[in-house]
C-alpha cells in the first residue's frame, strides 16, 4: 500500500482527528494506529487532550464498517451483539463532540458504545448508561433475572426492563416470540409477517365474580371461589415462568366481575407490577382514591368500562345511573391521563344507538369498542342483531369512523368488509384475528383456563398444570385452529369470525361459520 493510499484511508479512518489535527498526515506510518502514535507522543494532545480517546472511537467505528462481524440470523437465548465495541474512556461527552463541535468534551472516567444495530449498515456511537453497563453484563455473564433482581435488591420487572431496554438499543439480541402461528395454518391473501406472531401474550385474569352491577346481558353470575393470594401470587409466578420461555411481553388484564373487590387487589396489582407485567383493568367507575392507589404503583395500559347505548337503554341494562357514572369517570380517567377504553355488546335493540353513543363520547374516550352479542348465560336473553342487517351496520360503522377517531373497527369482520373495498386490514379482534388460545387465553376465579372467556372454552385448570402445558393441550390446539370453514377465506389470518357469537348461535365452532359472515354472499346481503 502506497503512503499516498494510505493517507486517503487516513482522512476516512480519523475524519474528526484529522480535522482538528492535521499534522497527524504526516506523522501517521503506514498501517499504524493512531492511538499509538498519540500514546507515544503525549505533547501531541497539548491543545485537544481528549484526542487519544477520540482517535481510538474513531478506529473502532472505521473497523466495524470495514470488516463487521457476521451476525446470527436467530439466537435461542440473549447474546451480546456481535458487531458492538465497549470503550472504557477518560473523557466525557466524546459522542456529542463528534456530530456537534460546540459539544465541549470534560475529564471524566465512562464507557462509550460503538455499534452497529442488526440490519443496519451505519454505525452507532453513545455514551453508556448504567442501565447499558448492567444488560451487557447479565447477558454476558448469563445471569438469571430473579437473581439478578435478588443480588440487586430490584423487582425482577425493573431487570427485564434494563433487558429490553438493551435489546431496543441493539446492545444485544434477543430471540424471537415462540407465539407464532404454524406454518400450515392459512395465510390467504394476507401478506404481513406481524399479523402471525405476537410479541405480547395477556392473561384475561377474572380474579373475583363479585360485582356491584347485575347486568341483563352478563354470561356469568355463576358462584366460582376466588383464589387466596398465595394462588394468586403462584400463577403470576407461572405467567412469568411463560412469558420468558415464549420471549414475549406479559399482560395481565385484571377483570371480574368487578376486579378492584377483590380483596387483594392493591397487593396482587402491586406484584404483576413488580415482575414486569403490562398491566389493565376491565372494571366499573371507582372513586379517584382507589384510582389514585393504582396509579402509585404503575399506570395501567387502559381501563375498560363498559355502556350499552345512549342513557335509558343503557341503564335497562346495567342499572339506573350507571350511564351518567360512566361519564363522569370518564372525566376522571381523563384528569388523571389514563388511557379510557369504552366496549358495548352489540344486540339488536342498540345497533341504532351506536353511532350516536360514538358521537356522544368524542373526547371522552380514546377508543370505543363493540362486541356482537354472545348468547350465553342472561345474554341468551337478549336479542342478537339480525343477520340480514349487519352488514349494512358495519358500512355506516366504518364511514362514520371516518371523522370520529374514537372508533376502533375490532369485529373481526370489520377485515372482511375492508378486504371487499380494497383497503388495508388491521389486527381484529386481538391483533391477529381471533386469538382465543394464541395470543390470550381467560383465567377464571376457580382456576379455570379458557380460551375465550365470551363462551364456555374449557382448556385446562391452572390449579392442576402449568400455563405452558395448558397452552400446549390438545383443547388449546383446537380453539387456535378455529373453524374449518375459514380455511379458503381470503383473511383468515385476521378474521376468523367470533367464535363465541356461533356458539350462541348453536353452531358447531370448529367446523361451521360464524353465522354473521358474509364472504359468500352478493353484495354482502344475507338472507
Amino acid at each position: 500500500m502506497s503512503t499516498h493510499r494510505f493517507k486517503t484511508d487516513f482522512r476516512n479512518h480519523y475524519p474528526v482527528c484529522f480535522e482538528l489535527l492535521p499534522i497527524l498526515e504526516n506523522i501517521l506510518l503506514e498501517d499504524e494506529a493512531l492511538s499509538e502514535v498519540l500514546g507515544r507522543h503525549p505533547g501531541l494532545l497539548r491543545r485537544h487532550p481528549f484526542l487519544l480517546d477520540l482517535a481510538r472511537i474513531e478506529e473502532s467505528s472505521y473497523r466495524l464498517i470495514t470488516y463487521p462481524p457476521p451476525l446470527p440470523e436467530r439466537v435461542t437465548h440473549h447474546v451480546v451483539n456481535p458487531a458492538l465495541e465497549l470503550l472504557l474512556v477518560n473523557w466525557q461527552h466524546l459522542p456529542e463532540f463528534l456530530s456537534d463541535r460546540s459539544a465541549i468534551p470534560e475529564p471524566g472516567d465512562g464507557y462509550v458504545l460503538v455499534l452497529m444495530k442488526p440490519g443496519e449498515k451505519s454505525v452507532e456511537i453513545r455514551s453508556a448508561e448504567v442501565g447499558d453497563l448492567l444488560a451487557l453484563k447479565i447477558v454476558a455473564e448469563g445471569i438469571e433475572s430473579r437473581k439478578a433482581a435478588a443480588e440487586g435488591g430490584v423487582a425482577v420487572g425493573a431487570i427485564d426492563n434494563v433487558l429490553y431496554r438493551g435489546e431496543q438499543l441493539g446492545l444485544i439480541l434477543a430471540p424471537p416470540t415462540r407465539i407464532r402461528r404454524p406454518p400450515e395454518f392459512p395465510k390467504g391473501e394476507v401478506n404481513d409477517p406481524e399479523f402471525f406472531s405476537s410479541s405480547t401474550f395477556t392473561l384475561q385474569w377474572h380474579i373475583t365474580q363479585t360485582c356491584d352491577l347485575d347486568c341483563r346481558h352478563c354470561y356469568d353470575r355463576s358462584d366460582r371461589e376466588a383464589m387466596t393470594l398465595e394462588q394468586a401470587l403462584g400463577v403470576l409466578d407461572d405467567l412469568y415462568d411463560f412469558c420468558r420461555e415464549h420471549h414475549v411481553f406479559g399482560q395481565v388484564s385484571l377483570s371480574g366481575g368487578n376486579p378492584m373487590l377483590y380483596p387483594h387487589f392493591d397487593r396482587l396489582y402491586s406484584e404483576a407490577a413488580e415482575r414486569g407485567f403490562m398491566t389493565a383493568v376491565l372494571g366499573n367507575p371507582m372513586p379517584r382514591n382507589r384510582i389514585e392507589r393504582m396509579l402509585a404503583v404503575q399506570k395501567p395500559e387502559f381501563y375498560q368500562i363498559s355502556l350499552e347505548g345512549m342513557k335509558a337503554h343503557n341503564d335497562f341494562i346495567r342499572g339506573s345511573g350507571h350511564y351518567d357514572r360512566v361519564l363522569d369517570f370518564l372525566k376522571l380517567l381523563g384528569e388523571l391521563e389514563v388511557y379510557r377504553m369504552v366496549m358495548l355488546t352489540l344486540t339488536r335493540d342498540n345497533m341504532y344507538q351506536v353511532l350516536k353513543l360514538a358521537d356522544r363520547l368524542k373526547g371522552l374516550t380514546e377508543l370505543f369498542t363493540f362486541n356482537r352479542l354472545a348468547a350465553v348465560g342472561r345474554g341468551a336473553e337478549l336479542s342478537a342483531v339480525p343477520l340480514d342487517r349487519f352488514p349494512d351496520f358495519l358500512d355506516r360503522y366504518v364511514d362514520a369512523a371516518e371523522t370520529n377517531p374514537c372508533m376502533g373497527l375490532k369485529d373481526n369482520l370489520f377485515n372482511l368488509l375492508r378486504w371487499q373495498r380494497g383497503l388495508s386490514l388491521g389486527g381484529g379482534c386481538a391483533g391477529h384475528g381471533c386469538g382465543a388460545a394464541f395470543n390470550f387465553v381467560a383465567l377464571l376465579p376457580d382456576g379455570e383456563v379458557h380460551a375465550c372467556r365470551k363462551m364456555p372454552s374449557l382448556i385446562g385448570n391452572i390449579y392442576r398444570d402449568r400455563l405452558n402445558d395448558i397452552y400446549y393441550g390438545s383443547s388449546a390446539h383446537r380453539f387456535r385452529a378455529g373453524s374449518k370453514s375459514c380455511s379458503t377465506c381470503p383473511v383468515r389470518p385476521v378474521c376468523g369470525g367470533c367464535p363465541a357469537v356461533s356458539y350462541g348461535f348453536g353452531r358447531d365452532i370448529f367446523n361451521e361459520l360464524d353465522p354473521y359472515c358474509f364472504r359468500n354472499q352478493e353484495g354482502k346481503t344475507l338472507s
